[in-house]
């Protein structure tokens, strides 16, 4: 049976005391009372929403045609049901086929599908409706005073009616904002400065999955970054990756601490040439932002200054080229699945990313050794994101029965509801998590977590805090996740915008504060330079500890 519609909480009871009813008497009036029972099965335990073309489905199997129809004309004529063939196939409506309400319900139908390929043609199947081919304009050196104007004004309005997290920045006067950097994008001299002014336009909704990406054509002139990976810790930048060689016999090292940029102390660099322009939604994902991913950022066909200082104290100034991104991910990238065992029999998973079916299907084919494991830590402090099935994937092995996960919502406009000065309403639903039929791993588990998991991942962070299943060791997460809406701008850039707000699975916020961890551990300066992991070892001295028991679900 399909479209599964919402109804209200009373039609739910009445409904259940229904088919309670009709599965006790089932054999005296002659029904398939083996059908009904499965039916109420389903129901019970979530597999099945309420709507009105399944009450029809219940009352046809029970007999009743006449409230069958009834409830089946709702469904079309209402709910603007369209599968006359699933329908049809139906065999749950069988006994309806031969009434003569049958043929005008299927006349029906084929209106409501002529209507919605209609609506479709005109706000889908159109490309120039919402991606207009007039505001998709190429790249050019500088594009012109309209194409900046009307660049910021699709975003600002995709924004305006789209944002999901709006109540998260009740001082922002996003109007006001949009009015003030009219004359800005008008008075930039350039596309690169055009977007660069456009990103920190979209930085002011303090949201990691809401960002304005500048054209392709100037990926090198704005992204290109340095053979090295640095970090804040304890309030101080740090290397903490060298991936060329020839850095590495300059004597730039693991540990080193990075005093200036271009001239400028780090920080105060920081502030003025990077934080601005980087959408984040909270402090840690901020810092993230700033000192991990873009503090090297620039144009690769300028050298970038750096001075360093080493644990003696010892200064010493550098010229670093920056690189192209692709060949600085081809070195960076780590595999999406690692594994490998650790003393005390624990099972040590990286999941590094969730872009792809790589890590779950990894994971599956690794299953039978890892069931052997006394324990399993999952360490997803790397992993920024992709899709959130992915990791849910995996966690469906720690589990013995259907269990909820996740929450969102997603803000429902109707424009006749403003018209009527209705109050904007919002849709949402719950997800849950079903257990792998043969398979499910009771001992204990482990999640590691950093400021830089993020968007799908968190996800993982979050479902696991709500299977109570076990410990999450580090730190808070980045605080995004959501559906972000990509659109395109003028002279060939991209912006995305978030929609769809995620929780844990009571309700419970996470984004715009991050998933936070049940024990709170941070790599300090001497652990850094001495390579030495300090959650990973809290983790597993955890899981040693005679104290520590199996989660069982």
């Amino acid at each position: 049976m399909s479209l599964l519609m919402k109804q209200k909480p009373r039609f739910f009871l009445l409904l259940v005391l229904f088919l309670s009813v009709i599965v006790c008497y089932s054999q005296e009036i002659g029904i398939d009372h083996q059908r009904l029972g499965q039916l109420r099965t389903e129901f019970e335990n979530g597999k099945m929403e309420i709507s009105n073309y399944n009450t029809a489905c219940y009352f046809a199997l029970s007999g009743d045609r006449t409230l069958a129809f009834v409830y089946l004309k709702k469904a079309v004529y209402d709910d603007g049901f369209a599968d006359a063939t699933a329908m049809e196939k139906d065999p749950d409506l069988s006994t309806l086929h031969h009434d003569a309400l049958w043929p005008v319900i299927l006349q029906k139908i084929e209106e409501n599908v002529m209507k919605q390929q209609k609506v479709a043609a005109l706000y889908f199947n159109q490309k120039d409706f919402w991606e207009s081919k007039t505001l998709k304009t190429p790249y050019r050196e500088n594009i012109s005073e309209e194409e900046k104007i009307a660049g910021l004004s699709k975003f600002w309005s995709e924004a305006k009616y789209n944002f999901a997290n709006f109540d998260l920045l009740p001082d922002l006067n996003f109007d006001s904002l949009y009015f003030a950097y009219l004359s800005k994008v008008t008075n930039t001299k350039s596309t690169l400065e055009y977007y660069q002014l456009m990103a920190k336009f979209g930085a002011m909704l303090r949201d990691g999955h809401t960002n304005v990406y500048a054209p392709q054509e100037l990926t090198n002139e704005l992204y290109a970054r340095p053979l090295l990976r640095s970090r804040l810790v304890e309030g101080k930048t740090l290397i903490v990756g060298v991936y060329d060689p020839k850095l590495e016999k300059e004597g730039i090292k693991v540990g080193q601490e990075i005093v200036e940029v271009n001239g400028l102390p780090v920080k105060e660099y920081a502030a003025r040439y990077v934080i601005p322009y980087e959408s984040s939604s909270t402090r840690q994902d901020k810092e993230v932002r700033a000192y991990d991913y873009a503090l090297l950022a620039g144009s690769i066909h300028q050298p970038i200054a750096l001075q360093l200082k080493d644990k003696s104290g010892f200064m010493q100034k550098y010229s670093i080229s920056r690189v192209k991104p692709e060949e600085r991910s081809a070195k960076l990238a780590a595999a999406p699945f690692e594994y490998k065992m650790l003393k005390g029999n624990i099972a040590y998973i990286a999941l590094n990313s969730f872009g792809s079916d790589s890590a779950a299907n990894a994971f599956a084919a690794c299953y039978e050794n890892i069931s052997k494991a006394n324990a399993i830590i999952f360490d997803i402090r790397n992993n920024g994101g992709g899709s959130s099935s992915v990791g849910w994937n995996i966690l469906s092995y720690l589990i013995q029965k259907p269990f909820p996960i996740h929450s969102w919502y997603t803000r429902e406009y109707r424009p006749s509801f403003r018209a009527w000065n209705n109050i904007q309403q919002v849709y949402g639903g719950k997800s849950k998590l079903y257990p792998k039929e043969k398979f499910f791993y009771h001992k204990p588990v482990v999640v590691l977590t950093s400021a830089r998991t993020f968007s799908a991942a968190e996800d993982f962070a979050a479902a696991f805090k709500s299977l109570h299943r076990g410990q999450i060791i580090g730190s808070a997460t980045g605080g995004s996740s959501g559906q972000p809406l990509v659109i395109s701008l003028p002279g060939n850039g991209t912006a995305r915008i978030c929609t769809k707000r995620d929780m844990l699975a009571n309700g419970e916020d996470f984004v715009g504060k991050g998933v936070q961890p049940d024990k709170k551990v941070v790599p300090t300066i001497e652990d850094v330079r001495k390579g030495v992991d300090t959650v990973l070892e809290e983790a597993i001295k955890q899981l040693l500890s005679p104290k520590h028991g199996a989660n069982k679900i």
